[in-house]
């Protein structure tokens, strides 16, 4: 394999993507992601060149029998892509292209729509234009869009792709000015197989990286090991410049600090001037255990370890420090903050099981808690709602509409990011620091 493979996530392959492109700065590019997967690295790219970021929207036209074999393709003006010789082979008719073709427009529409609040594409005419994936197999996809964005009249077009096949990069050498690709490995396979994290991309993230969120510099990233019960925990810890604060996170059961959740919510806390650190729990041996996975005075003793890291790290900069539970990690975070109130300034817990810390240590909280539960997660609504009467007037709880446990909606978990931002930067902002 390729001695640049495999790239540890799409944030890496963002980044050394946008070093190989480094010549484009100053020209003001167009960047042109196809969602979703691309989007945010697309955002990391068009920061570091200082470019205008969106989103490139084409649909595949399915074969009547066979909806997953392309004919042809439609963008977002309505233009038609098609394959003479496979709508022949197909025996797609008029009425039938025209019905397809409605069909994937309206799909089109609606995620610009939710994507954009239905803002109306950036025009590429007379711009250098990047359109970018985070890899290119088949290339079918990326060879609509070039074509979709070639019929708009770029002065320059690019084809910018962290991994690729090497016969779809000679086709799409066909359309693009230019083609960018930092490895073309041989017998390719699958896109996934090149990255160590290719975690599916959400919604929300899209919508984050479209409205400017992911921030014009990365936030370094360092790895830590915790020393714990004559254990070594890895921890990944990511500080932007002068935090103004750090926010523990404690992953909930079966999950680990590679949560694609918490990694969201961190992101959007480092955007906010917060320092992260999520840290594995559990060994992956006691991971296997199941019974581990709910033992809150296991977990609550690793979180505790880490908090005990935490204010050694942060002791000269005098850093408040937050603790971030989900489910079973929201119960250790609360046993935490009960047992060293003189050092959590504040606790989130997302979609938190607070039931397990036990009645006992949550009337001992004294620390700022804020609650939040989907709407439609009907149990650990209630559970919340009890744990709440304990704390008291210390704790706040936040419903987010029609969301399930796991905040899989569109839009729940950017929601469940925003106010977590907002809430700590009040808070942490009126904690006493320590010593004071």
């Amino acid at each position: 394999m390729d001695a640049l493979l495999p790239f540890r996530d799409r944030a890496e392959a963002g980044r050394r993507l946008a070093a190989a492109l480094s010549r484009f700065q100053g020209t003001h590019p167009l960047i042109l992601a196809i969602p979703r997967g691309a989007v945010p690295m697309a955002r990391i790219i068009a920061d570091a060149l200082d470019g205008e970021l969106d989103v490139i929207l084409v649909r595949k036209l399915g074969a009547p029998d066979n909806p997953e074999f392309a004919i042809g393709a439609i963008d977002e003006r309505g233009e038609l892509m098609l394959d003479a010789a496979a709508v022949e082979w197909s025996g797609a008719d008029r009425d039938y292209l025209q019905r397809e073709a409605s069909r994937q427009l309206a799909l089109i529409r609606e995620r610009r729509s939710r994507y954009c609040g239905g803002r109306p594409g950036l025009a590429p005419a007379g711009r250098t234009v990047i359109v970018v994936d985070d890899g290119l197999a088949t290339g079918a996809t990326m060879l609509a869009a070039l074509r979709a964005v070639r019929a708009q009249h770029p002065a320059h077009l690019v084809c910018a792709v962290p991994v690729a096949a090497r016969e779809s990069l000679a086709q799409v050498g066909r359309i693009a000015d230019e083609v960018v690709a930092l490895a073309v490995p041989p017998a390719f396979g699958a896109v996934g197989r090149y990255y160590q994290d290719f975690h599916g991309v959400e919604d929300d993230e899209v919508m984050a990286a479209l409205s400017g969120g992911m921030g014009a510099q990365p936030v370094p990233e360092y790895t830590v090991h915790l020393h714990a019960d004559g254990h070594v925990l890895d921890g990944d810890l990511r500080s932007p410049g002068s935090p103004k604060g750090l926010v523990v996170f404690a992953h909930g059961s079966g999950s680990s600090r590679h949560s694609a959740r918490n990694r969201f919510v961190a992101e959007a806390l480092n955007r906010r001037g917060f320092a992260t650190l999520l840290f594995d729990l559990l060994t992956p041996q006691e991971d296997r255990d199941r019974a581990a996975r709910f033992d809150i005075a296991l977990l609550a003793r690793r979180l505790e370890a880490a908090l005990g890291w935490a204010r050694d790290e942060s002791a000269q900069r005098d850093l408040p420090i937050a603790l971030f539970g989900a489910s079973t990690g929201a119960a250790a975070a609360l046993v935490v903050a009960a047992r060293r109130p003189g050092d959590v300034d504040a606790v989130v817990s997302r979609g938190g099981r607070p039931d397990l810390a036990g009645k006992e240590a949550l009337s001992r909280v004294r620390a700022p808690t804020l609650l939040l539960v989907g709407g439609a997660d009907q149990e650990v609504l209630a559970l919340n709602r009890a744990a709440l009467a304990l704390i008291g007037a210390r704790a706040e709880l936040i419903v987010v509409p029609g969301a399930t446990h796991l905040f899989e909606e569109p839009g729940a978990l950017a929601q469940v990011a925003t106010t977590s931002a907002e809430w700590l930067a009040r808070v942490l902002s009126q904690s006493r620091h320590r010593g004071a």
